[in-house]
């Protein structure tokens, strides 16, 4: 069974940080560009950042450009969110996903992602 689980949400002041982390499991996700994405209350869901299956390129919304670092571990099938100089509007629910095509170039659209977290809820306050 395919699954990805996150954790490391929680309650932060304004100017704080955050690791959100994301372990996979149930299938190899070496060759997948794995990414997360998060969904405000009454928002649709948004792409966040993204890292290619070498961890070698990486791309973000222009929102959280400079603040968020996503990495990845190959070996541990893990990738991870440092979220730093965090803003009352990154609060959301946080989701790790997986673009299962091998090798490919990081994607954006939501729809390329097949397998999905639960999420993990971020809450900033001012």
């Amino acid at each position: 069974q395919v699954q990805l689980v996150e954790s490391g949400g929680g309650l932060v002041q304004a100017g704080g940080s955050l690791r959100l982390s994301c372990a996979a499991s149930g299938r190899t996700f070496r060759t997948d560009t794995m990414g997360w994405f998060r969904q405000a209350p009454g928002k649709e869901r948004e792409f966040v950042a993204a890292i290619n299956w070498s961890g070698v390129s990486t791309y973000y919304a222009d929102s959280v450009k400079g603040r968020f670092t996503i990495s990845r571990d190959t070996a541990k099938n893990s990738v991870y969110l440092q979220m730093n100089n965090l803003k009352p509007e990154d609060t959301a629910d946080y989701y790790c996903a997986a673009d299962p095509s091998p090798y490919g170039n990081i994607r954006a659209d939501a729809y390329a992602y097949t397998y999905w977290g639960q999420g993990t809820q971020v809450a900033v306050s001012s």
